[in-house]
Formats: structure tokens, sequence, C-alpha cells
């Protein structure tokens, strides 16, 4: 995907462009390629992007350690603000970041790069807590803690552990 000169999109029918996709975004592994369409939106000071894709990836059970297939789809929609970055200045290294900040920006005669947004939109749908599903046990353990071989440093301790009387 080649990225989108965003002065081109003022000249674009509806000012929109609708892409389809159906390719592999680079640094993000897939069984399959995403598939589905992007479009974007210029409205005068700010970009509209509306994603709906979907892909297979491959993900690690947290639990048991077993590889499976989860399919991810994205039915997203972002609006960057279009405005020029002002003179950037000597700032601090740490500094308090007002929420008004927290906004995705570009300049209005810069670039759109549609693998990069999709690649973090994609990132973003990827679940944290990978279980492969609702009833995964986790590893099983097939030998009990008697039949684990026993430091001889810790034989004293143990002898004493088997003085003990047990309660059940």
């Amino acid at each position: 995907m080649q990225a989108i000169y965003i002065p081109n999109l003022l000249k674009a029918s509806g000012r929109k462009l609708e892409i389809a996709i159906e390719d592999r975004i680079a640094e993000f592994s897939t069984l399959t390629p995403v598939k589905g369409n992007l479009v974007v939106r210029h409205g005068g000071n700010f970009l509209e992007v509306v994603a709906k894709v979907e892909t297979i990836v491959t993900l690690t059970c947290d639990r048991c350690l077993q590889s499976y297939n989860y399919r991810l789809a994205i039915d997203n929609s972002e609006i960057i603000w279009l405005e020029l970055a002002g003179e950037i200045e000597d700032l601090p290294a740490e500094r308090e970041v007002s929420t008004e900040d927290l906004s995705e920006t570009l300049p209005p005669n810069g670039y759109f790069d549609p693998e990069s947004w999709l690649y973090e939109q994609l990132c973003l749908a990827t679940p944290l807590r990978q279980l492969c599903g609702k009833e995964c046990q986790g590893t099983t353990q097939t030998s009990t803690a008697s039949e684990l071989p026993v430091d001889s440093r810790w034989s004293s301790l143990a002898a004493l552990k088997e003085q003990l009387p047990r309660s059940e």
C-alpha cells in the first residue's frame, strides 16, 4: 500500500478514497492476507479513516502454551486532525501531557500511510489475554512431588517432614 498525499484527497470524488485491501501487512505475521476495505475522507481540517478488515493470526495460549488460530476482525474509525506542527522548542525530557494532546495529527500537506495505520489497529485488536479456549486447563503435570529427585542438602528437612503428623 502506498502512502496517500493528503492534498490529493481534496480533488478526489466526494473528497474520499476507498481502498480494497487484500494484502499482507509488513511486520505483522498472519496466516491469511488482511482482507477488507479502508475509506479515507478529507473533512477540511481532519481526516476520517474507517476500516473494516479481517485476517487470521496464530497465537500462543498463555495457559497451555499451545498454538491456535484466531480470527482478528477490525471495524474501526478514527479522526486524524490536520494541523501544522508548531516549532519544536527545547522541551524538558519529562512534561505533563494534557488530554487535548492525546490525539493523532498530520500536516495538511503531508502523507497518510494506510499500512502503518492498519498495523497499529491490528496490534491494538490482538487480545492481551491469549487463551485457546474457555475450557483450557493449562499444562498438565505428569509427575508428583514424591517422584521428583530430592537435593541431598534437603534430606534432613525431608526426614523431619516425614516425622510430623499428617493432617487431612
